[in-house]
């Protein structure tokens, strides 16, 4: 069978491109490495959010709008396709703030942030509010905390429930999957792509780079942009506890069987993915501070996770100048993005006007960083 597109990456970004593609009526062929290898959509935190992105890139905060925006249809029809439900919730979410220089802080890279877009002005909704504002979205919440910003576009699933259903929802419509296949050599041939593994050759017209922090190496084979690197995070993760009406935080939320996941750290560990007793020990204590009936919570598992990172955090959407065809695609919100990598992005790709819809996210702008 000749493909249309070769996929390189089975995590969530390339999962989602390839479900857009395929209700397209592509033929698509996946190449995924395996569950041992650096997979960020497997240690994320589940947040489909909207505060905090874009600040210095108004456009990716446009992106992730809009995104959120679709989020409900694009739920509402993958769970249909799959029979998986994504325990997807959007009644909002706050970004809590310790102390008032981060509020302060917050509240000025926000109005920042809006007046340096007519759409985000209009559209972008958010407002600041003291700790006492707080109890009502956050029942419990602890004395020493300052206030928090309040945004109604963000909400949270459950990743791995989202990753099974768009493997489900693409073999249903036809996905070439191979897993445990790491791909060793890129390269264009006659009739468009092929990817030498050890265990084959595998070939289409066209071929999308999604391969994570796989891209640092693959991606210069056809002429784009390696430059990616990782942040290690953390994450807590407590017994299952009462259910109580709390909205997400980056901080810290409670899933829907009860437990809570206490996160958000940025470290530069190389690909080390090992958890650090002296990062839990910080992320116990401020699970305590924002809620303070956890102190007697036990722990019940820890992962580190790496995040994908560009040199200026914001995505990478670009086609290859020196092989036509060839796309690079990557990002550290792959969550939030889903509906936006399945709708707009998977739209630009099958017409090829990835450099002409989203130039601005080229890597090209990381020449005036370095």
């Amino acid at each position: 069978m000749q493909f249309d597109f070769l996929i390189i990456g089975g995590g969530v970004v390339g999962m989602a491109v390839a479900y857009g593609l395929l209700r397209r009526g592509q033929k698509v062929i996946m190449l995924d490495e395996g569950d041992d290898v650096l997979r960020a959509s497997r240690g994320n935190a589940g947040l489909t959010w909207v505060q905090g992105k874009g600040v210095g890139m108004p456009r990716y905060a446009e992106l992730s709008l809009q995104s959120s925006d679709a989020w409900p249809f694009f739920v509402s029809e993958l769970s249909e396709r799959s029979g998986v439900p994504l325990e997807y919730s959007r009644r909002g979410g706050i970004d809590i703030c310790f102390d008032v220089q981060e509020a302060e802080a917050r509240v000025d890279s926000y109005r920042k942030l809006q007046a340096s877009s007519p759409y985000l002005a209009r559209y972008f909704q958010w407002e600041y509010l003291d700790r006492q504002a707080l109890l009502t979205h956050l029942p419990g919440l602890g004395e020493s905390i300052h206030g928090g910003t309040w945004s109604p576009h963000d909400g949270h699933c459950n990743p791995l429930l989202l990753l099974r259903a768009l493997l489900t929802a693409n073999l249903k419509m036809g996905l070439s999957y191979h897993p445990g296949c790491s791909v060793q050599r890129l390269e264009s041939n006659s009739v468009g792509f092929k990817a030498n593994t050890l265990g084959g050759t595998f070939s289409a017209e066209r071929i999308i780079v999604a391969a994570g922090l796989g891209a640092k190496h693959l991606s210069p084979m056809l002429g784009m942009s390696g430059e990616v690197s990782p942040v290690r995070g953390q994450i807590l993760v407590t017994e299952k506890m009462p259910l109580i009406s709390q909205l997400p935080t980056p901080q810290i939320r409670q899933t829907d069987n009860g437990s809570y996941l206490i996160g958000d750290t940025h470290e530069h560990a190389g690909l080390n993915r090992d958890v650090t007793t002296s990062i839990m020990a910080q992320l116990a204590a401020r699970g305590v501070r924002i809620y303070p009936h956890l102190n007697n919570a036990k722990i019940v598992r820890a992962w580190g996770a790496l995040r994908v990172m560009t040199p200026d955090g914001f995505p990478l959407y670009e086609s290859s100048k020196v092989y036509p065809g060839a796309y690079n695609i990557n990002c550290h919100s792959g969550i939030s993005l889903a509906a936006f990598h399945a709708e707009e992005l998977a739209q630009a790709l099958l017409h090829d006007r990835l450099s002409y819809e989203f130039s601005e996210f080229s890597s090209a702008r990381f020449s005036k960083i370095n």
